[in-house]
């Protein structure tokens, strides 16, 4: 049976951070080929100039590595096993969790249920990494995974096999999760300061055809994404 890593991050996910929007996302392969493509990442980055222990981040988008992550950009779009999912939370500002008795922490990981479910499906085994915060999340992954499970009928754990944390400088899928979801936030959030990170924005725009305003359908598996809107009923789900 075939297993698919799954490689989660976020952006913006604090509730007091002063950042409107936030978002989560994740890239997702075949297990076998992870090994590859995290060679490609590393061989990519001795190409441009960068130890091949560089850690790919969103924040250090500049135009003296722009041709770097350029070419990661045309990795992930040219790749055919490679997959990505955004889920956008345009305004936190509008949240009230006291009033479904809540916490944002809570919250964060309903986000996250919802932003895995469409990519779990029967008849594959999935491992799933979460880039590592702090100490204090062990509880809520496994809540996570316990939910996401039962939510699949996965009650022995055979569909979603694992849930762990990992640290995102070990893992090049990873770096590219942060490096995608940090472009659909920076457009989330209306910024236009850095012309490198403009041009990175837009060729993940013209490579998938979409604005990254709109959500994509549910079916969409090259880049998927979602902006989410509370429902009539509640702002917590």
């Amino acid at each position: 049976m075939s297993i698919i890593n799954v490689y989660c991050d976020e952006s913006c996910h604090l509730e007091h951070d002063w950042e409107q929007a936030m978002v989560l996302g994740a890239v997702w392969c075949m297990k076998a080929r992870a090994a590859e493509l995290n060679r490609q990442i590393a061989d990519l980055k001795a190409k441009h100039g960068l130890s091949r222990f560089f850690e790919i981040k969103w924040s250090k988008v500049s135009s003296s590595k722009l041709a770097f992550y350029e070419a990661l950009v045309e990795l992930f779009f040219n790749t055919p096993v490679l997959h990505f999912r955004g889920w956008v939370i345009p305004d936190k500002s509008i949240l009230r969790h006291d009033e479904f008795a809540q916490t944002h922490d809570v919250w964060y990981y309903k986000m996250y249920f919802n932003m895995l479910k469409i990519i779990i499906r029967r008849g594959k085994v999935y491992h799933v990494y979460l880039d590592i915060k702090d100490t204090r999340g062990q509880k809520k992954l496994q809540k996570l995974h316990d939910v996401l499970a039962n939510a699949n009928y996965d009650f022995q754990r055979e569909i979603i096999a694992k849930m762990q944390h990992v640290h995102s400088h070990d893992i090049g899928l990873l770096q590219l999760a942060d490096l995608l979801i940090g472009a659909v936030s920076y457009h989330a959030r209306g910024l236009a300061s850095s012309p490198a990170k403009c041009r990175i924005v837009e060729m993940i725009q013209q490579h998938s055809g979409f604005t990254l305003d709109k959500n994509t359908l549910p079916s969409e598996t090259k880049f998927n994404l979602c902006i989410w809107q509370p429902s009539e009923g509640g702002i917590h789900v």
